[in-house]
C-alpha cells in the first residue's frame, strides 16, 4: 500500500481517485508520496522513502527541484488544468482595467444615502466611461496553455493579439488562433500594443523583466496585466510609470505592499486559480501523475525528470534508476544485470539536462543484491524497484 500525505487540503474530486492501494496520513515523514498546493518544502526534512512531489497546480516555486532530483524524487506539476480559470480572471482584469467599473461601483457605495442618485450618475458617470477593447492591440507573452487560451478569447473579442514565446510547443501552436499574429521579438509587443499581459514561469531570466527599461519602450498609457507571479515585474518601477502616466494601469493578482491600494493598480487576492472547476481539475491531474509513476514508474509532467512511458509492466521485474546525464551510465547498469544472469526484456533511457532516468523490464523479480549493485556505480541518485 502506497501512503500519502497533503501538505495543503486538497479537492476530495482528486482524492477520491486513489484506490484502495492508497492510504492518506498525516506524517510526510512515512510518505512515498506528495500532494502540495502552495505549501513551501524548501525548509523540510525530505525523508528518505518519499518517492514523489506533485503540485496540484503550475507553478513549483514552492519544491526544492534540484534537491528532490538529487533524491531521485520526480516533481509533477499539472499544466494546464487551471488554465481556463486563469484566462478568464485575465480577461475580466483587461475589463475592468479598460472601463473604470470598480471606481464606478465605489461611487455607487459612496452615494448610497443620496435620493437623487440616478440623477448625479449621470452627471458623474463620464469619470468611469473608459474604452472598450475591441480593436485594441493585447500583446501576450508567453504561449504556454494559459497565454494561448487568453490570445484566443481576446481574438474572439475583437482585439488584434500578437504572441511572442521563443519556446512555443507544438501542441500550443495547434491550438493558437491562426489571427494571433506570431512576433519574434519582445519589443514588438512592447512598442505596439495597448495591453500587455505575461504569462512565463519565474526563472533567473524572466525576474523582473517587466522593468523601467522595458516599460520606457511601450505605448504612453499601456494597460499591464499580471497574472503569473509578481516578481516578474518590478513593481517599484511599474509605480513610478503609474505616476508619469506611461503606465495607464497596472492589474495584479498578487496583493503585496507595494501595490495594495496604490492608485493605477487594480489588485486581486490571488484567485487566478481558485475556482472549485480549477481546484478539481489539478487535483485530479495530479493524482493521476502520482499513481502511474508509483505503480508503473512513468513520468508525466514531471519539472525536474524527464517524460518517460512505459506503459505497464508485463515482466517479472521493472526497475528505475535515476543518475547523472553522464556517458557509459548504460553500459554499467547492463553489464551489472548481466552479471546476475538476468535478462532485459525492454529498457528506456531519457535525460533531462544535468540529470537521466532509466527503467528496464526485467525476467526476474529485482533482488536486493541487484539493486545494491547498481547503487554503487559512480553517479546513481537512487534505484527503484517499480515492481
Amino acid at each position: 500500500m502506497f501512503q500519502i500525505n497533503c501538505l495543503n487540503p486538497i479537492s476530495k474530486v482528486g482524492l477520491d481517485r486513489l484506490t484502495a492501494d492508497y492510504k492518506v496520513i498525516d506524517n510526510m515523514n512515512d510518505a512515498e508520496g506528495v500532494l502540495v498546493r502552495s505549501a513551501s518544502m524548501h525548509e523540510l526534512e525530505l525523508p528518505e522513502n518519499l518517492l514523489a512531489v506533485a503540485r496540484a497546480g503550475a507553478g513549483v516555486n514552492n519544491i526544492p527541484l534540484d534537491k528532490c532530483a538529487e533524491k531521485g524524487i520526480v516533481v509533477f506539476n499539472t499544466p494546464g488544468a487551471n488554465a481556463n480559470g486563469v484566462k478568464e480572471l485575465v480577461i475580466a482584469g483587461m475589463l475592468l482595467a479598460a472601463r473604470d467599473v470598480v471606481g464606478g461601483i465605489e461611487w455607487v457605495k459612496a452615494s448610497r444615502d443620496n435620493a437623487d442618485i440616478a440623477k448625479s450618475a449621470e452627471k458623474e458617470k463620464k469619470k468611469f466611461a473608459g474604452t472598450e477593447v475591441m480593436g485594441k492591440k493585447l500583446g501576450v507573452i508567453g504561449l504556454g496553455a494559459i497565454g494561448v487560451k487568453v490570445a484566443n478569447t481576446a481574438v474572439s473579442l475583437g482585439m488584434e493579439v500578437y504572441g511572442y514565446d521563443p519556446y512555443v510547443s507544438v501542441n500550443a501552436a495547434w491550438n493558437l488562433s491562426r489571427s494571433v499574429k506570431h512576433v519574434t521579438n519582445v519589443e514588438e509587443i512592447y512598442a505596439d500594443c495597448d495591453y500587455i499581459t505575461i504569462h512565463v514561469p519565474l526563472l533567473d531570466s524572466t525576474k523582473g523583466m517587466i522593468n523601467k527599461e522595458a516599460i520606457s519602450k511601450m505605448k504612453d498609457g499601456v494597460v499591464l496585466l499580471n497574472f503569473a507571479r509578481d516578481l516578474l515585474a518590478n513593481e517599484a518601477d511599474v509605480l513610478e510609470a503609474l505616476k508619469s502616466g506611461k503606465v495607464a494601469r497596472y492589474v495584479s493578482d498578487f496583493p503585496n505592499p507595494t501595490t495594495a491600494g496604490q492608485p493605477g493598480c487594480i489588485v486581486i487576492p490571488h484567485l487566478g486559480a481558485s475556482t472549485e472547476e480549477s481546484e478539481d481539475n489539478c487535483a485530479k491531474m495530479a493524482v493521476e501523475e502520482l499513481m502511474d509513476y508509483l505503480e508503473n514508474g512513468n513520468i508525466r509532467n514531471s519539472v525536474n525528470y524527464p517524460a518517460c512511458d512505459m506503459g505497464v509492466c508485463s515482466q517479472a521485474g521493472r526497475i528505475a534508476i535515476f543518475h547523472k546525464n553522464i556517458a557509459n551510465m548504460l553500459n554499467q547498469f547492463t553489464a551489472v544485470i548481466g552479471e546476475k544472469n538476468i535478462n532485459i526484456s525492454d529498457m528506456t533511457n531519457k535525460s533531462r539536462g544535468e540529470v537521466a532516468y532509466t527503467m528496464l523490464d526485467i525476467e526476474n523479480a529485482a533482488t536486493q543484491d541487484l539493486v545494491e549493485s547498481l547503487q554503487k556505480i559512480d553517479g546513481v541518485f537512487r534505484v527503484r524497484v517499480v515492481k
